[in-house]
């Protein structure tokens, strides 16, 4: 008789999580794989918990025998202080969006940089990169950062709400990639950083289903920049919709949701998952406005 595998429990903390699909992403390859699999939602709204807390619920999950967790807004750098290492990648951006409890120690790690590589290749393949803009320099956007440059953009503005945010990220980004890679400043610099931009990149939460809006006038916007977006929910956001009808080539943040999930899976489980089949399971589970289906 066949020995079945051990379960797995891991969870997800973040604000606003309810309609995250990374669970049934997750449980339906696991399924799919014939592994037991649970994936909890740790919401701090609904738990009534500030986004500093992040290191209590990190505990009382490990306490709980949860194999790991995946960590996002706004809670993938507070959660660092409260970790016992960090992957290579997790260190060098900063951020945290997995993290594997192991032998007794929380491991932060960050899929978000090559699930957003992995995005632009497939859906972007052929364009410019030369000179990017990236709005937005928080967890998200410091993963975003560390993937253009690793792809190849020469010189990447990154712009945030917060100036010295900004600033901070592109001088880790110079100290990592080389001088005059990255600069930093506020949205102010927006429309100059723009006018010779060949691409532009957003991370932040505006256009998300409880933050509507874009972040980028639409007469910035023109035939010749292409336009990627990390939301997914929905997946034609105010920016996408806009930018595809001025003429932009343009990334939906599916593609990033899903491949940063399959980053993470292999490391909840060390089974390699089917991209292939979580990218086809992805598009039954959202319309094209990104409503969950079903």
């Amino acid at each position: 008789m066949q020995q079945s595998r051990p379960g797995v429990v891991v969870g997800l903390i973040g604000s606003g999580i309810g309609p995250s699909l990374s669970p049934p992403l997750h449980e339906h390859e696991a399924d799919a794989l014939g592994l037991r699999y649970v994936y909890r939602r740790l919401d701090i709204d609904v738990l009534g918990r500030a986004p500093e807390d992040v290191g209590e619920l990190v505990r009382a999950a490990r306490t709980a025998g949860y194999d790991g967790l995946n960590i996002t807004h706004p809670c993938k750098q507070l959660v660092i202080e409260h970790l016992d290492e960090l992957s290579p990648d997790a260190e060098a951006l900063g951020a945290v969006n997995t993290v594997v409890f192991t032998d007794g120690r929380a491991v932060g790690h960050n899929t978000d940089w090559s699930g957003f590589a992995r995005n632009v290749d497939r859906g972007l393949p052929d364009v410019v990169v030369d000179r990017v803009v990236l709005l937005g320099a928080g967890g998200a956007g410091a993963a975003v950062a560390h993937a253009l440059l690793t792809l190849g953009t020469g010189r990447l503005t990154v712009l945030d709400v917060d100036r010295e945010r900004a600033e901070a990220l592109a001088a880790q980004l110079v100290g990592r990639f080389g001088a005059d890679r990255a600069d930093g400043g506020d949205l102010a610099g927006l429309p100059g950083a723009l006018a010779g931009a060949d691409g532009l990149v957003h991370a932040t939460p505006t256009g998300m289903a409880a933050h509507p809006g874009s972040a980028v006038p639409a007469d910035l916007l023109r035939p010749g920049l292409w336009v990627a977006d990390i939301v997914y929910r929905p997946l034609e956001t105010e920016l996408v919709r806009t930018a595809r009808e001025r003429g932009c080539r343009v990334l939906d943040g599916g593609g990033m949701a899903v491949f940063q999930a399959v980053d993470s899976f292999r490391l909840f489980t060390g089974v390699e998952p089917d991209a292939d089949r979580m990218l086809a399971h992805f598009a039954t589970l959202v319309d094209p406005a990104g409503t969950p289906v079903g």
